[in-house]
């Protein structure tokens, strides 16, 4: 059974840092785009940041971009998610998201073929 449990989230003040961890088990992980994706209360999940499976490209949402940075680590199938700089507004839930071989079109939540549970950042002002 597939499995992605997040992990790093908590409260930190405006301007602080947070990093976060997506360990994934019963997956090729290798074979995988991992996203990461956030909801804010009342709103809709959105796209924060990916990273290809095949050459480790990485995407961000413009609203992240400069301030978040995704990376991978295969031998230890796990994704992170550092962010820098952050602000109220980068309040939510993240969650963790792998999609298979889908590239950067796969960061949308209805092709993402996996999630974690998701890990609740909050950002105070």
């Amino acid at each position: 059974q597939v499995q992605l449990v997040e992990s790093g989230g908590g409260l930190v003040q405006a301007g602080g840092s947070l990093r976060l961890s997506c360990a994934a088990t019963a997956l090729t992980f290798s074979q995988y785009d991992m996203g990461w994706f956030r909801q804010a209360l009342g709103k809709e999940r959105e796209f924060v940041a990916g990273i290809t499976w095949s050459i480790g490209r990485t995407v961000y949402a413009d609203s992240v971009k400069g301030r978040f940075i995704v990376s991978r680590d295969n031998t230890k199938n796990t994704v992170y998610l550092q962010m820098n700089s952050l602000k109220p507004e980068d309040t939510a839930i993240y969650y963790c998201a792998a999609n298979f071989r889908g590239g950067v079109s796969g960061f949308r939540p209805e092709s993402i073929d996996f999630w974690g549970q998701g890990t609740q950042v909050t950002i105070s002002s």
